[in-house]
């Protein structure tokens, strides 16, 4: 018995990109999406597209900020971007690499591009997702994962790829480690790719497009810097690649729980939102 379909419930072209720092130039790809209960365990994604930046002995960036409540999922497709934050963790991470950073219960953390990669210049474009956290685990520890390009499987899709960042497409498993059940594939498609993407039933499904065209369940083509939103019903999702194309595949189990989000921190609750801005004042949170 074949697998139903899950449905295009909804297509969003993005806003215009704004600056996020004075490194990143992103697109808000959930546009009004951003936050809703209908898209969880998924919160925003910013997509940087490439961009070349001159040559510096500053590094173009974020200066320190807080987070709390959920995860951030930095992908890099060009240039470097190097992390710090309050746990101590520092990291860069480059092309195909990739770093899941866990808020939790609070850290301060900044971004920048790489010295090295600011002071030779060149183009820089990535993508950051955030995850949430249900409430049993908004007092996680915080944690960073450093996910280097060669610990994440790929599978061919014609003269393409699907790089498992997290949980599980053709029998590969990612490597990152999550809190509630989520998909991560950074899908690198050539022009005539075709591949049907499989979820689980009553999962929430979305595909970012942030490059080239594709072709969706046979019958809509989706151009670069849309959202795809697509029913929780059914399983299956066929993609076929009009033009080379860059998408990421994101799927996951709903945390049925309310989402109070203001600037940095999400929560459950108002009062949870006053008590983490109360705590990051008080210096709980750390310093860089």
């Amino acid at each position: 018995m074949s697998s139903q379909k899950k449905t295009i419930t909804r297509v969003i072209e993005s806003p215009q990109p704004h600056w996020v720092g004075d490194g990143f130039f992103v697109r808000p790809l959930f546009a009004d999406l951003a936050f809703q209960r209908e898209i969880s365990p998924f919160l925003m994604l910013d997509y940087a597209a490439p961009a070349r930046f001159p040559p510096s002995d500053t590094p173009p960036g974020v200066g320190p900020h807080p987070h709390k409540g959920f995860e951030t999922v930095t992908i890099v497709y060009d240039g470097e971007v190097e992390h710090r934050d309050s746990t101590g963790a520092i990291g860069c991470i480059g092309p195909g690499e990739v770093q899941w950073m866990t808020a939790g219960s609070g850290i301060v953390h900044e971004e920048f591009h790489s010295r090295a990669a600011a002071r030779r210049g060149g183009v820089v474009s990535m993508s950051q997702l955030w995850v949430n956290l249900p409430s049993r685990d908004k007092s996680a520890t915080p944690r960073y994962q450093d996910i280097p390009g060669k610990s994440i499987p790929e599978v061919s899709v014609g003269g393409g790829v699907v790089r498992v960042i997290a949980g599980e497409f053709a029998g590969q498993r990612g490597p990152a480690s999550t809190f509630t059940p989520v998909q991560v594939w950074d899908m690198r498609l050539k022009a005539g790719d075709k591949t049907t993407l499989t979820l689980g039933e009553g999962d929430t499904a979305l595909l970012p497009v942030l490059q080239g065209r594709v072709r969706l369940n046979g019958e809509r083509e989706i151009a670069a810097s849309r959202l795809v939103m697509f029913s929780h019903a059914g399983e299956e999702i066929e993609v076929e690649a009009l033009d080379d194309a860059i998408l990421l595949l994101l799927g996951g189990e709903p945390i049925d729980e309310p989402v109070a989000a203001y600037g940095p921190f999400v929560m459950n609750t108002q009062d949870e939102i006053r008590q983490a801005i109360a705590d990051y004042r008080a210096g709980k949170m750390g310093s860089l």
